[in-house]
Parts: structure tokens; C-alpha cells; sequence
């Protein structure tokens, strides 16, 4: 089968430090991070930041500190997020692009997130979209819902491709959207192009497990971190992103999927290849 990619959403918006006392906040702390979940088998860092004192932020010279000190680490692939935190705009949402990195979440509609709505109209997704393919920024699609597809496929049928292939991470167990039942995800894959697509799945919470077993079983990727899932066990914090890694790359070996490195992985997506 073919290699897993390991994405590692070590940071996120929303996880504090009164819940998560191991979420690495610093840029340095980050840069840590994102090598020691490198060395268990991660090949994409999926990057928020914070401020000291550990509000969100989509500051660019934040992201700049935080990518440089990832990048005199490791050579692991960064994902910025343009996601950012709910009521941010558009231009503090889009600041990572000015650094252009390899690769960014893009959110293709709006979707219910708890008690708050993440928003992310038609003007707004065409306008990163097409921020993206200036910048030479590879989008991962992120789904919270099935209709979220054909918004991202009417963005590419009228702007074009913003490179060979199409990725995309299935965003499950979110309150409000789509659960994390296996069935969702075999419907959303089965709903994307059978051809030049590449597909990861993230679960969130409780969903964490279920949907990493379904995505091995299915050939997809897995998307793991403390954005996502502070918890090792049921009641029992994981104590760093890198255990998370390496408890699905030791369960993916099992499986006989190896986990792909940074190289790998940039060649299994083609980063840097032309349209």
C-alpha cells in the first residue's frame, strides 16, 4: 500500500494551556515540537501560532518566527492555516501566504464550529483560492461537510488548477457538522475525483481513533495533534503531538503501511511540481 502521511496539527486555535498544560505555544517551543513529531513518523506540520500570551494570532512576523524556527529543525512539510480563529477577516486570515509556504488549509464553505459559525462565503473562497495559486501555494481542502466538495471543484473548474493535485482533509467530529462515523468518510471519498486527488482524514475528539482505523483501511492519511485531540486515552492527556504520531505509525505498521518522510511525501503530492 502506499505510504502514510502523518499531517500534525500540534497547535490550533481554540486549545489552551489550562487543558492541554503540554501545547507548545512559543515559536521555539513549536520548532520542538515539530521536529520530535518528524522523528515518530510526521512528514506535514499543520501551523497555527499564538501570541505570548497565548491568544490566536495570523500575524505574519508570528508565523515567520515560528517557520524559522520549524525550519533550522527539520525538514518536515509546513502547512499554514488560513483558518486562523473565528471573527478574524479575511486579510488577518491570509497573512501566512506572504511567506509562501509549501502548502494551506482552505475551508471550501461555511460551517457550524459549536456554539460559533466558521464563515466562509463564495467571494471569500475565491479570493484565497486564487491568493493560493499566485503565492505557488499548494490548498488542502478542508471539509466539514459534503457540500463543501463541490464548492472546491467549482473553484478549480473556473479558476484552474492550483497544482497537479487536488488534497484534501476530511474534518470529522466537529459539533455542529459532519460526525466522525466511518460511513461519512467512504461517502466523502467516494465523492471527490477518483484521479488526481490525495486524501487525508482528521477525527476530532472521540473521533480521533475511529477515524484514523477507517482511513488506514480505506488507503487515506491521518491528521492527528492537539488541535484536534488532547487526549491519549479516554480521560488521560497524551503527553506531547509526537506520542499521538507515534501511536498511528505503530499501529499503520501493523497494518504494512510505512509512514512517508517530508521527501516522500512531497513527491506522493507533488509539491513543486508545475501544473
Amino acid at each position: 500500500m502506499e505510504k502514510l502521511i502523518i499531517t500534525v496539527a500540534g497547535v490550533g486555535a481554540e486549545t489552551t494551556r489550562d487543558v492541554q498544560p503540554h501545547l507548545p505555544v512559543t515559536a521555539s517551543e513549536i520548532g520542538v515540537d515539530a521536529a520530535r513529531c518528524r522523528e515518530a513518523g510526521a512528514a506535514v506540520y499543520h501551523l497555527h501560532v499564538r501570541r505570548p500570551d497565548g491568544a490566536p494570532t495570523q500575524d505574519r512576523e508570528v508565523f515567520a518566527a515560528a517557520i524559522d524556527e520549524i525550519r533550522a529543525r527539520t525538514d518536515i512539510i509546513i502547512q499554514t492555516s488560513t483558518g486562523g480563529a473565528m471573527g478574524m477577516t479575511a486579510d488577518e486570515r491570509l497573512q501566512p501566504l506572504e511567506l509562501k509556504p509549501e502548502m494551506a488549509s482552505l475551508t471550501t464553505g461555511t460551517a457550524n464550529f459549536g456554539d460559533d459559525v466558521f464563515f466562509n462565503d463564495a467571494a471569500l473562497m475565491a479570493e484565497f483560492y486564487q491568493r493560493m495559486q499566485a503565492a505557488g501555494v499548494r490548498p488542502e481542502f478542508e471539509i466539514f461537510e459534503a457540500g463543501q466538495i463541490d464548492n472546491a471543484l467549482r473553484l478549480v473548474s473556473r479558476y484552474g488548477p492550483a497544482g497537479p493535485l487536488m488534497h484534501w482533509d476530511f474534518v470529522l467530529g466537529v459539533p455542529g457538522s459532519m460526525g466522525g462515523h466511518p460511513r461519512n468518510l467512504i461517502f466523502l471519498v467516494d465523492s471527490i475525483p477518483e484521479e488526481g486527488s490525495t486524501w487525508t482524514c482528521t477525527g476530532i475528539g472521540r473521533w480521533h481513533i475511529p477515524c484514523t482505523l477507517a482511513s488506514l483501511a480505506l488507503g487515506g492519511h491521518v491528521r492527528l495533534g492537539f488541535e484536534d485531540n488532547i487526549y491519549f486515552t479516554k480521560g488521560v492527556l497524551a503527553e506531547s503531538n509526537a506520542q499521538l504520531v507515534g501511536r498511528v505509525a505503530e499501529i499503520a505498521a501493523s497494518c504494512g503501511r510505512e509512514t512517508a518522510t517530508p521527501g516522500e511525501a512531497r513527491e506522493m503530492l507533488r509539491l513543486g511540481d508545475a501544473d
